[in-house]
């Protein structure tokens, strides 16, 4: 059987030095686009979701084409597939200063094909890269210091007033979900009880999420619609009224990416309440 013999482009071992301690992701496309499948955009929510518990250091985007087409254009192209790859990533909630590298590479070419298999080879080739690298945990001197003790979400609730903004810090949500993590739930019923003790409080629940673009809301994988702050608040607020507060006393809203905290990105998928009325003021 007759073989194409091809001359090497681009070397993957010259260009990426994998180890056990990067993690790794393709994402392959159709002929001439930049738009990702859904199948293949499925798969990378996947891997993203995958990300949850990793605290990251940098994301690599490569974005490479078959051997067909002039220079320039796959150069181009691959440009725009990693653009691509790096959109789905904003629309997660990852946040963009962690991606380091978005380069289109042109195209890449395999040494030795089988003359068969040349149209499954091209379809391989016509791909972005995404390469993760999770930063080295860090030995650090354990100092005690004795430090005044941080009034609790529940405390601040006892004491709140009208204009008072409370931040729910350890109510925190899964990444691209409304839902919250596992460990959360029990602070949330402790602040359920302590709103059903101050029953004279209104207040409105304000969703935020982190990582997108600009203010944009960031895409709620569960139902695919832009507007994963709303549905934080939302859930939040089902939450309450199901422990038995009554509706009338909540409003919610999705603040999207207004106010981010500027510390670590997973403080920012979060929830506050803010006191609109207390007493006989909201009668």
């Amino acid at each position: 059987m007759n073989k194409l013999v091809v001359l090497i482009l681009i070397s993957f071992s010259s260009v990426f030095g994998f180890s056990q301690n990067k993690l790794t992701h393709e994402v392959y496309f159709d002929t001439d686009k930049y738009e990702v499948p859904s199948t293949e955009e499925n798969r990378l929510l996947l891997f993203i979701s995958s990300l949850n518990d990793v605290d990251i250091e940098s994301i690599s985007i490569f974005g490479f084409c078959d051997d067909r087409g002039a220079d320039t254009y796959n150069l181009i192209l691959s440009q725009q597939r990693a653009d691509a790859i790096k959109a789905v990533f904003a629309n997660n909630e990852i946040s963009e200063t962690l991606i380091t590298n978005v380069d289109g590479k042109g195209e890449i070419l395999i040494k030795i094909v089988e003359e068969e298999n040349l149209l499954k080879i091209r379809g391989l080739n016509r791909k972005v890269e995404i390469i993760v690298k999770p930063k080295q945990p860090k030995v650090k001197e354990v100092v005690k210091e004795k430090k005044p003790k941080e009034k609790g979400v529940v405390d601040l609730i006892k004491e709140s007033t009208k204009g008072d903004k409370i931040l729910f810090k350890n109510i925190l949500f899964k990444t691209g979900y409304a839902s919250v993590t596992p460990d959360s739930k029990k602070t949330l019923e402790s602040i359920a009880k302590a709103l059903l003790e101050r029953d004279d409080i209104y207040f409105t629940i304000q969703g935020h999420v982190c990582c997108t673009q600009n203010t944009r809301d960031a895409v709620n994988r569960k139902t695919k619609k832009q507007n994963l702050s709303e549905a934080r608040a939302k859930y939040v607020y089902d939450y309450f009224a199901n422990k038995g507060i009554d509706k009338k006393r909540m409003r919610h809203l999705g603040m999207r990416r207004k106010f981010p905290l500027g510390g670590n990105p997973k403080f920012d998928r979060r929830v506050e309440i803010l006191i609109t009325h207390v007493g006989d003021e909201a009668k």
